[in-house]
């Protein structure tokens, strides 16, 4: 596939945003779902091989996690995502930073990728999943784009981590992000599907208020015992970024 520049890369409503002190540029639309901090959180939390392997990410959107996790590893990494028009933007984000020879994009279900994907392959999966379960008028009301990626209604918890584990090799690792309330859930489907939780993190908005995400890794077949890591503090009093968040928006040179 041919590299593209700039001025061949956008269409319609698109930008080109900056990551990480502009080593790297994204592609995103107000029309559709941009990337949050949860995913710049998911992709400083997992544990991933620096030379060889395989990544996978799931609900992968226009791309932030596997760009994201290639300034750090040269494992092959694979994004799968459902909505063509993420897919699409993915795509060329990936053709515009010249990283075509690392990461590929499967505009696929999650829920029959191993139909295409070999099962028990994978070193690492990574996923931000729909954190919400889906109303009635999900589809009617609104962005369908937004609709999807916020709520389940393409896939649900249980499907994300049954496709993970099918995924993953044994002793492999998955790293999920999604809301506190379902830590409990989490844990339970993780473990139906042979995930054992290892480490956990929470994320607060700030220091004196309740975590609003949850950050969790587990191990196909590893043994029982989780590790509670010290909280992310997102914001400071002044309500700006703590050091430790802007280093992963921005790089260690800001």
């Amino acid at each position: 596939m041919e590299e593209c520049g700039m001025e061949e890369v956008l269409l319609e409503d698109e930008r080109l945003d900056f990551l990480l002190a502009e080593d790297l540029r994204i592609i995103q639309s107000p029309s559709v779902f941009s990337f949050s901090l949860d995913a710049v959180l998911l992709a400083n939390f997992s544990r991933i091989p620096k030379k060889k392997g395989k990544i996978i990410d799931l609900c992968s959107g226009n791309g932030i996690i596997p760009l994201l996790l290639s300034t750090r590893t040269n494992a092959s990494i694979i994004g799968v995502e459902l909505q063509q028009r993420l897919a699409d933007m993915a795509k060329r984000s990936i053709r515009y930073n010249k990283l075509t020879e690392q990461i590929e994009i499967y505009e696929h279900d999650l829920r029959t990728i191993t139909s295409v994907l070999p099962k028990e392959r994978a070193d690492v999966v990574t996923c931000n999943p729909p954190y919400f379960a889906t109303p009635p008028t999900s589809l009617k009301n609104g962005n369908p784009h937004l609709a999807i990626a916020r709520h389940e209604i393409m896939c649900t918890l249980d499907d994300v981590i049954k496709t993970s584990s099918e995924l993953v090799k044994q002793g492999g690792k998955v790293f999920l992000v999604h809301r506190p309330e379902r830590l409990i859930d989490m844990i339970d489907i993780m473990r139906k599907y042979r995930l054992e939780p290892k480490r956990v993190q929470m994320v607060h908005p700030q220091i004196h208020k309740d975590a609003n995400t949850v950050l969790i890794e587990g191990i196909k077949d590893g043994k029982p015992g989780v590790k509670y890591l010290p909280p992310i503090i997102v914001h400071d009093a002044e309500h700006a970024y703590t050091d430790e968040v802007r280093e992963m928006l921005y790089g260690s040179r800001s």
